[in-house]
């Protein structure tokens, strides 16, 4: 009886159910449709790994594709485009393409600066990334600026800085 309890098979102690040998066939077949499955999954999962490696833009991988840092503040706009090893082609903010006060924090001056900075263009900048930091309004206007200003952006990253419940925040302005 010791023995039973811990699994022992002895030949008149065999423990009623089914095992795996005596499955239904159509049990079977849906196990064997499962592993095929996840068989064309996984050979799906690696051409697309090849896929992405094979992807190039102007001759360049994903890594060495030029990016267009965004900072967009409340009070104004920041765009500088840089080489993936961070050799600077361009760099403008609202305040240097003319726009003063709080006329630096609109959309207008975001797309502006951004069509600006697509002048890295002129030094053979076709392709860019594009990270976006910040919460203010020339988020969306600087990435319309740089497309306008002829450059094609592979892929947009929101770099933002969450806090993680740090600092209380500043009290809500009252208008």
């Amino acid at each position: 009886q010791k023995a039973n309890l811990l699994g022992s098979t002895a030949p008149g102690n065999h423990t009623p159910g089914r095992g795996k040998d005596d499955a239904f066939p159509e049990e079977v077949e849906e196990e064997n449709s499962k592993r095929r499955g996840l068989t064309t999954l996984t050979l799906l999962l690696s051409s697309l790994i090849l896929q992405r490696n094979s992807m190039r833009w102007d001759g360049k991988v994903y890594e060495e594709v030029p990016i267009a840092h965004i900072k967009a503040t409340y009070n104004n706009t920041h765009i500088q485009v840089v080489s993936f090893d961070n050799q600077p082609f361009s760099r403008t903010s609202c305040g240097t393409e003319g726009f003063q006060n709080a006329k630096k924090g609109t959309a207008i001056a975001a797309q502006t600066a951004a069509m600006a900075a697509a002048k890295a263009r002129g030094k053979g900048v076709l392709h860019v990334r594009v990270m976006v930091k910040g919460l203010g309004p020339g988020r969306k206007a600087a990435i319309k600026g740089l497309t306008m200003g002829g450059l094609e952006i592979i892929s947009i990253t929101d770099n933002s800085p969450v806090p993680h419940n740090g600092c209380r925040p500043r009290k809500p302005r009252r208008v």
